[in-house]
């Protein structure tokens, strides 16, 4: 049977297994749980670096949630639109692809895209997945260009396919926020872009994203995620928490953004 292979471990998190559990025991020890978020936006970065947030984002979700996680990301490598429809590996297991579900979202299949110059957007999710929601599955969407044209094209494809479906679904959208700018003004600007999205207004997001040139690569994703949620009764976007790479690395003169977001 084909499988995703692991293409970063190693690089983004460990490739031992006992030593990524260890990290991930830490992660979620760190977190406070309740509520059941219909989805969240969790950071793709190194888990030195982001981790910790993405636990934050993945505790908003109770815990024992056996559906399908829907994750979309963004392509770092100019590929369009597609979706896997294969099982993905991690090593601490192996997370099913629920192949009904990529049935009906209708987008097309593109398992090269998905692994193609090391694509991390997607495969660093799914870790958190297989520790924390051993029974669940995913469906792995690749999202192309960051437009509203596409946020809509996507999340209409999603909303299509839930509509009547008979497993409970919950999103993820992958971003990091600023790359690469000094933490105060990263902080400054991720917070201005996130403000808008705590009544779901996506346009507004967007525009702030294009005219203060935010430089977060996954905000298509979040709008696409809050798209499709809306008709499942979605009605605002918390901020869970909000940090740099300075953290980690000591640099608050060169900082990526990460924030754990939670739509309900």
């Amino acid at each position: 049977m084909m499988i995703r292979r692991c293409g970063v471990a190693g690089m983004f998190y460990p490739a031992d297994p006992v030593q990524l559990t260890h990290m991930l025991d830490a992660f979620f020890r760190s977190t406070r749980t309740g509520g059941d978020a219909k989805g969240v936006a969790s950071p793709h970065a190194g888990y030195i670096y982001s981790g910790q947030t993405s636990a934050h984002a993945f505790s908003a979700i109770r815990e024992g949630f056996d559906g399908t996680f829907i994750l979309i990301g963004p392509s770092h490598r100019g590929f369009p639109t597609c979706v896997s429809g294969i099982p993905w590996d991690t090593p601490i297991g192996p997370v099913r692809t629920d192949t009904d579900l990529v049935s009906r979202i209708g987008l097309p299949v593109d398992e090269q895209a998905m692994t193609f110059g090391n694509e991390n957007s997607l495969e660093v999710q799914v870790p958190f997945i297989r520790y924390r929601f051993p029974d669940a599955a995913i469906v792995a969407i690749m999202m192309g260009p960051q437009t509203m044209r596409e946020i809509g094209m996507v999340s209409g494809h999603i909303i299509s396919a839930v509509r009547d479906y008979d497993k409970e679904v919950r999103i993820v959208a992958s971003s990091d926020f600023s790359h690469y700018v000094a933490a105060d003004k990263a902080q400054k600007d991720d917070l201005f872009v996130i403000e808008a999205l705590k009544d779901l207004n996506v346009q507004e997001f967007y525009n702030r994203i294009q005219q203060h040139r935010v430089t977060a690569c996954g905000y298509g994703p979040i709008g696409a995620m809050v798209e499709a949620l809306r008709p499942q009764g979605a009605t605002r976007c918390d901020l869970i928490s909000y940090t740099t790479s300075g953290e980690a690395s000591g640099d608050f003169q060169q900082v990526v953004g990460y924030a754990a977001l939670a739509v309900n």
